[in-house]
């Protein structure tokens, strides 16, 4: 921890100790203190509170209701329906604003009859539950959207309800500040390790930085990329590594005449509004983990790979200049790109909430909340989220999604 001051916990003992205090870290505490039948004492360790490297300081704050595993829609309608009516889930705080979901939609682009073919089945299901997904030709493509050069595209799927972009630093803000509110302790500090009782089956304490050691009831491993730095420290180990992203914002020299959709580019990049501007990203071609703390820029990626993209796929994006980029890190479940949630299977009380592979902003009310039930009861009851647990790692059984950027 760079130039932070080391603070002391308050007590000896918690309930429950998070690991990690960003998105996830403040999703589950702030759940738990929002659930009437858990009124435990949590502690949540954080190593870095200005967030400076956080995946949740580079986030784009995109959602959408377009996946292809039932599950994964209705963790993103209940996101949906958390943004919307934020305030009231906040019990009806005047000082907690109200954020919008702009809803201008995923568009994903088909170049090829398998995936126009997954397009149309995933539709299917998301009609099923209520979505309003709808799957278009080229020809229903351009009616609407008249900018994009369609000749190389076979089909698109596009949905205008509760899917596009949020403002998820206002949750998070909200979630961390109204948990400090009731009683949750931040500490600007880091666990190093973890002692287990002796037949391993749970961790007893936790060791910090500044050399207190902390006994807990129930671990929570909410550290983003690093998590398995920490579950290591458990003795156990997660398929989870941070991988990086680039984002671009860019202005063009003859804005369109609507909202551009979040499109999905068979060439992998994607782009959007975002503002008065537009935003663009995409993975590397050569995809590895990386160092923990490498947020190296590659300039080449917008100079020859997302530049080329978008001016061919939007010609009037011909001239456009680019005004600011970062990298940010993916925590890349390298096992199926889907979350790890719930227990490990041998160390029972050691909690994850992990890999969410570029989905966690738009996951995290309906993952915070069942984690914060899981803790609470021993099972989910708002969604079953069990098949995310852990324990089809350790199955290696994969969570199927389809629909993964």
């Amino acid at each position: 921890m760079k130039n932070m001051t080391t603070q002391a916990p308050l007590k000896s003992s918690y309930d429950v100790v998070i690991v990690g205090g960003a998105m996830y870290g403040s999703s589950v505490a702030w759940f738990l203190t929002d659930n009437p039948d858990f009124n435990g004492s949590i502690l949540v360790v954080e190593r870095d509170p200005s967030y400076e490297f956080a995946s949740t300081s580079h986030t784009n704050s995109c959602m959408r209701q377009q996946f292809s595993n039932e599950t994964n829609i209705r963790v993103s309608q209940f996101a949906a329906e958390f943004v919307k009516n934020f305030r009231h889930f906040m019990g009806d705080d005047d000082r907690v604003p109200e954020p919008r979901l702009h809803s201008f939609g995923y568009m994903y682009l088909a170049d090829n009859e398998d995936f126009a073919r997954t397009l149309k089945e995933s539709q299917q299901v998301q009609q099923r539950l209520g979505a309003g997904t709808r799957y278009m030709t080229p020809a229903d493509i351009h009616k609407e959207y008249p900018f994009y050069f369609l000749d190389d595209i076979m089909a698109g799927n596009h949905n205008l309800i509760d899917e596009g972009y949020f403002d998820g630093n206002t949750l998070f803000d909200w979630w961390k500040r109204s948990a400090r509110e009731r009683g949750v302790e931040y500490l600007c500090n880091e666990v190093v390790s973890m002692q287990r009782n002796a037949s391993g089956t749970r961790v007893d304490s936790v060791t910090l930085q500044s050399g207190e050691t902390i006994s807990c009831g129930i671990v929570v491993n909410a550290s983003g990329p690093r998590a398995v730095l920490t579950s290591r420290m458990a003795g156990i180990e997660i398929p989870v590594e941070p991988r990086k992203r680039y984002t671009f914002i860019f202005d063009a020299e003859q804005p369109l005449d609507r909202d551009l959709p979040l499109t999905i580019d068979p060439s992998g990049v994607h782009f959007r509004t975002d503002g008065q501007y537009y935003m663009a990203g995409c993975p590397p071609d050569e995809d590895p983990a990386v160092d923990y703390d490498d947020f190296v820029q590659d300039h080449s990626i917008w100079e020859e790979k997302v530049w080329p993209t978008i001016a061919h796929r939007i010609p009037q994006f011909e001239a456009i200049k680019l005004i600011n980029s970062w990298a940010g890190h993916y925590a890349f479940n390298t096992f199926d790109q889907n979350a790890i949630l719930g227990p490990h299977t041998q160390v029972g009380n050691f909690i994850f909430v992990n890999g969410f592979s570029g989905h966690g902003f738009q996951q995290s009310p309906a993952m915070g909340r069942g984690t914060a039930e899981y803790i609470t009861y021993g099972e989910y009851r708002s969604i079953d989220l069990s098949p995310f647990n852990y324990e089809r790692v350790a199955r290696n059984e994969r969570f199927v999604e389809r629909a993964v950027i």
